[in-house]
Parts: structure tokens; sequence; C-alpha cells
């Protein structure tokens, strides 16, 4: 028997919160990969963040080693994805590297778009799938309509389906017997050239990059030289290993298996995820399918609290660049916030992560602008512009079309608010109602296309709202189309703020400026002077706010007396006010940054 008949390379889909970890932690215990000693809750997430949140951000693998009731050991490789939709591209890299899946579902929670979303993701892949009902420990567990779930939308039966708890254990030994019986071992030739997938890459400040592969076939040795296939840089093995989930250097890794690479590699960007390995000396003709350039798909201001922190955040950004190959930034400068950078993520959630690992693992406070998406222009001299700047937004004179990014949005919801759903997409957020599909017991899949921007703002807070905390979505980007947005100009003491400008659907403009400027009144605090607060679009001023100015009781030393006198002290404190207005400037708090971001909110008090 070859070794490569005993290697199972698998992952896990599964919803956020659906026991994923948990699950991988009982199955590195009952295989004895880990110590007793040394075991701790969530043992593959390393960063506080995924710990505080429950959630997954950077995909950690690992080999365990299973005696099987056949006798023999197998090596199983678990190739863990992260469970957001910011991250899918990674999913579906993770997934390309496997032969098989464990698809968990939550059985208190049932089966959730982000779940169904990766399952077609995982069937495209032509993966085996082992449909697993989780936490059936619960009193709240309900198993048979989660059963149910599976079968309308997976077309899985209950007797297909394995019942385990990550918290107590059972049914650990039925997914590892599953998985060394019903996944089939990798495929790949040990003596074609080398060629190796990228699913993803760390970096690591002594020995640069490690590069986590599958190799699918040949095989790479310390002192290889190999090649990037998307870039053709050329690089020399340093080291090669597996995880366990520690890195443990091994002589050589050979078609099926899993491990990790270290080359000297100075970047992430030369090692991209998606992308193909292959030697150098004998190259391969093709690379591995489904490679892409990740594009950031969502881009804020990023600007030091305090100004003379700018080349702190500089270093900060750079370093969290080198562990994060999907984000992008440009220094940008802003009249209202001086020096900062632009910045490109993947997804609000990817947004939310880097702001939270700048204050905690740098110690640097920064402030982030409300995030607009990518508008492609199309300019009336043929040019075609990407803006992600609202503050950049050309002229309407210059501009042919605009054209705004897309999505395909399934949400999964109790049919009893299929109609409030529908009406709040396609009313309030420029939703197209696609179609319907049951998915279970009393449950339904609603299908949209939206444009991106209208989903980013309060969007999945006001859909949790509105179905009590039960409706799940998912989205994917399905391209760019035409659309009519204008953009929008906030001037505070008739000084513009570029900073605060927006960019908005033309149908939305008055609403959105109104709400704004409403908001910025409250959170911009009064001065010595009255300020006016104004929007302006398309060269006219559509909404207005004042905030009144801070009065001092001049007329305290006038006990009674001629009304002249008060006459006189009033003139000349009115005549102060309006010179103070001119030259005086008017001090926006942080907070007023992300006025946009916070429209929402009074609506639902």
């Amino acid at each position: 028997m070859h070794k490569r008949d005993l290697i199972r390379n698998i992952s896990i889909i599964a919803h956020i919160d659906h026991g994923k970890t948990t699950l991988v932690d009982r199955i590195l215990e009952c295989t004895g990969t880990i110590e007793k000693r040394k075991m701790k809750e969530q043992y593959l997430d390393t960063m506080d963040i995924e710990r505080e949140r429950g959630i997954t951000i950077k995909a950690t693998p690992v080999k365990v080693l299973y005696k099987a009731s056949d006798g023999l050991e197998y090596e199983i490789n678990i190739i863990d994805t992260p469970g957001h939709v910011d991250f899918s591209y990674e999913v579906s890299r993770s997934l390309a590297a496997c032969e098989g899946a464990i698809l968990l579902v939550d059985a208190s929670q049932g089966v959730e778009a982000q779940t169904f979303a990766n399952t077609y993701l995982a069937l495209e892949n032509d993966l085996e799938i082992i449909p697993v009902v989780n936490k059936v420990d619960l009193p709240n567990a309900n198993i048979e309509e989660t059963v149910a779930e599976l079968e309308d939308l997976i077309g899985f039966t209950a007797d297909d389906c394995i019942y385990a708890s990550g918290k107590t254990g059972q049914g650990i030994p039925e997914i590892l017997e599953a998985i060394v019986h019903n996944i089939p071992a990798p495929s790949g030739d040990i003596n074609a050239p080398l060629k190796a997938l990228i699913f993803d890459a760390e970096y690591d400040k002594y020995r640069g990059v490690v590069i986590h592969a599958r190799i699918v076939d040949g095989e790479v040795t310390v002192g290889d030289k190999i090649k990037m296939f998307s870039t053709g840089e050329e690089f020399e093995v340093t080291e090669v290993g597996i995880f366990t989930p520690e890195l443990v250097p091994t002589d050589t890794l050979s078609a099926g298996e899993v491990g990790y690479i270290i080359a000297g590699i100075k970047d992430v960007d030369s090692a991209k995820v998606g992308d193909t390995i292959t030697s150098a000396a004998n190259p391969v003709t093709t690379p591995l399918p489904g490679f892409k350039e990740i594009k950031p798909m969502v881009y804020a201001g990023l600007f030091p609290g305090l100004p003379e922190y700018y080349e702190e955040l500089r270093k900060a950004i750079e370093k969290l660049k080198l562990n994060d190959a999907a984000l992008s930034f440009k220094p940008e400068n802003s009249p209202a916030l001086g020096f900062g950078f632009r910045v490109g993520f993947l997804g609000l959630l990817h947004m939310e992560v880097v702001r939270e690992r700048l204050e905690r693992e740098f110690e640097i406070a920064c402030i982030l602008t409300a995030p607009n998406v990518v508008y492609k222009v199309k300019l009336r001299n043929g040019d075609t512009v990407d803006i992600t700047n609202p503050a950049k937004f050309p002229d309407d004179s210059q501009i042919e079309e605009v054209q705004e990014p897309f999505v395909t949005l399934n949400i999964i919801t109790p049919s009893e608010y299929m109609g409030s759903l529908i009406g709040f997409i396609t009313s309030e957020k420029r939703g197209e109602f696609k179609e319907v599909e049951n998915a279970g017991k009393n449950r339904v899949v609603l299908k949209f296309d939206a444009p991106l921007a209208e989903i980013m703002f309060d969007f999945f807070d006001k859909l949790k709202a509105i179905s009590r905390g039960y409706a799940s979505m998912d989205y994917e980007i399905i391209g760019y189309r035409p659309s009519d947005v204008v953009k929008v100009t906030i001037l505070v003491n008739r000084e513009t703020v570029d900073a605060l400008s927006f960019i908005v659907h033309r149908s939305k403009e008055y609403t959105v400026a109104r709400r704004v400027v409403e908001k910025l009144k409250d959170l911009i605090p009064q001065h010595q002077f009255q300020i006016p607060i104004q929007a302006k679009a398309g060269g006219r001023i559509i909404a207005r706010s004042d905030i009144k100015a801070l009065r001092k009781d001049v007329l305290a030393k006038c006990y009674g007396g001629d009304i002249t006198r008060k006459m006189k002290l009033l003139e000349k404190q009115r005549e102060g006010k309006k010179r103070m207005r001119e030259i005086g400037k008017v001090n926006i708090p942080q907070t007023a940054f992300l006025a946009l971001m916070k429209i929402g909110e009074d609506e639902e008090k």
C-alpha cells in the first residue's frame, strides 16, 4: 500500500458559532495530537480577537494520526476555514486543497446562509461531504427540523448524518471513521513536476513568509528552487514540514501531503493565496485552476488619533500588511483630519478586525472614516477611473456613466418574516427580488440582487431586528452595473469637510443628506458663534441645520437702567460673534466622522 493511500485531506464547513473550532479541539484530544496539559479551548484560534468573538479569521491547518477500526494508521490533515463571508475566497482555496469536507450544522440554529453557500462551493470542487449535526446535547437542540432542512436544501437524509457534540465528545469516533472510509485518498503523481497549491500564508519576523501548501504532484525538498506561477519569482527552499499544529520540520513533502514551505520570502504579496508553486528547473505549463487576485471591496480613510502618530501608524499598517495580503493602503491627506491613509478591505468584518488589531497589538488609537465601495466612473473623454474616495468623485459635467458593485444576496429566514424582509430590501435597499426556495419546515431562502453599498450600513442589524434574530445572510459579488449616484459634500461653517462627503443614490440624496446634517448637529459641540451645517449636491444646497451659539449673559451687570444701554451691549456682542464666526475654527470631534454609519440609529430608537 502506498503512503499516499493513508492520507485524508479534509475541511470543515460551518457558519460562525456552529462549533467548528470546538469540534477540532475534541478531534485533537481524541487522537492524542495535543497533550492534555497543553490543551486549551479554541486551540487553533491564535488571535485574542478570534477567541473573544468566537470566530475564525486566520485558518490554521493541523495534521492528526488516527488508528482506524481496520488496524491501519491514517494521516488526517484538517484544513480549517474562516467562517465569514468577507473571507470566502480563502474558503474556496482551502476547499480546493481537500478531497472531502465535514458539513457542520448546529442543531439549535439549523442551516444558515453561510453554510449553504460554502456547501455549494464544496460541491463545485467535487468534494465528498460528511454531514454532522452538532450540539445535540443542548436542551434546545431541534434535531428533526435540522435534518429536514439538510434534506430540503442539500439532499442529505437522517441516515447520512452523524450526531455529535463538540462539547462532550459524542460522535467524534464516528466522524473519524467516516473520514477514513468515505473520503478518497489524494490522487497525484510523485514523479511528475512539482505542482502545489498555496491555500494560506503567514509572516514570521525571523524566517519570512511561511507558505501553507497542498502538494498536488511531485515533491519538494530543502534546497529545491521553486517558482511562483503568477509572478514568475524564484526562491530556494530552506525548510519544509507539517503542522501539528506547531511547525515540525520534515525531510520532504510529496504528492497528496499538506504542509508548510519556507523559502526566504520577504513579502506575503510574493506568495499569493490560490497561486501555484512549481519547480524552477522543471516547471509545469498550466497552473492549478481558480487563482484570482484578491481585490479590496470596501475603502475607508484611516487617520492617527493625534497627527504626531502618523509614522507609528504607517509602520503598524506595514507590519499588518506583511501578514494580510488582502490589505491595501496608500497615503492621503485630508484638510480636516491631516495625514492618514486610504485603506482597502475585503468587507466590514475585515475592516473591524484590522482596526482592532491596530489598537491592541500596536496600541495606536485611530480614526476610521465611514467606509465606501469602489465606483467605476466612465468620463466624457473616454477614460474610466476607479473611485475609492468620495472626495475625489468627479463633477457631474465630466461623467458619462457611473457603475457600482452588485451582489447576489441569499437570506435564510422563518417564512413568517418573508414579507417584511422582501419589503425592506426592495424598498429601502434598492434590492431586486429574484426567487424564493423552501428550506425545511417553516423556513425559506430568499434571493436578491442588491448594490453592495446598500448592505454595508445598518443592513445586518435591521435584518436581525425584522426577523427577531432568526434570519442569516450571505452575499457574493456579481460585478458592476450602471447606477445613478451623486456625491454629497458636507460644509461646516461654510467650509467643505472632505472626510464627511459621501456618495449616495440620487433617489436618496435628500433623505440621507437631511439625516446626516441633523446627526452632525448633535455630534458637533456648540461654539461661541452659530455654526451652519450644509449638504451640497449638484452645485446646490439640499439640506441645512444650525448649531446655536453659546450665549454669554452680557446683561448680567445691568440692574434695571436704560434700555439703550442694554441694546448697545447686545449690539457689541453681535458684532463680536460675527467677527468670531469669520475667523473661528470649528472643532469637529472624531465621532462626527462616523455620522454616516449612525444615521440609522434614531429610527430604531
